[in-house]
């Protein structure tokens, strides 16, 4: 007896960009699975899950993350600084009024 192919339901595309390049993603992926499943995988298949598999990688993955929390508090700090740039802006300018001197801008 024939095998019969069964394949999945067809989803309908995703709307944005990105969530239908996580769709076509994870087809790959569940090809790739298939492929080494059955023996039918290239070698060039076998080689990327053995590289994600590899302990280098995984330190590569893990340094690259750390790497973008850094980055995310980098950003924070240069935001803060220029909120508290701001807000000494504004005491300067509260006592600048509360002393009688005004802003420069007043006198003109």
């Amino acid at each position: 007896m024939p095998k019969v192919k069964t394949t999945s339901p067809k989803s309908r595309p995703a709307l944005s960009p990105e969530n239908r390049d996580k769709q076509l993603v994870s087809l790959a992926v569940d090809c790739a699975e298939r492929q080494l499943r059955e023996g039918t995988a290239s070698p060039s298949v076998i080689v990327h899950y053995l590289k994600l598999g590899s302990e280098k990688e995984q330190l590569e993955n893990e340094r690259l993350k750390e790497e973008n929390k850094l980055l995310k508090a980098k950003t924070k700090a240069i935001e803060d600084a220029a909120d508290t740039k701001a807000a000494y802006e504004n005491v300067i300018r509260v006592m600048r009024d509360y002393a009688g001197y005004g802003d420069v801008e007043d006198e003109y």
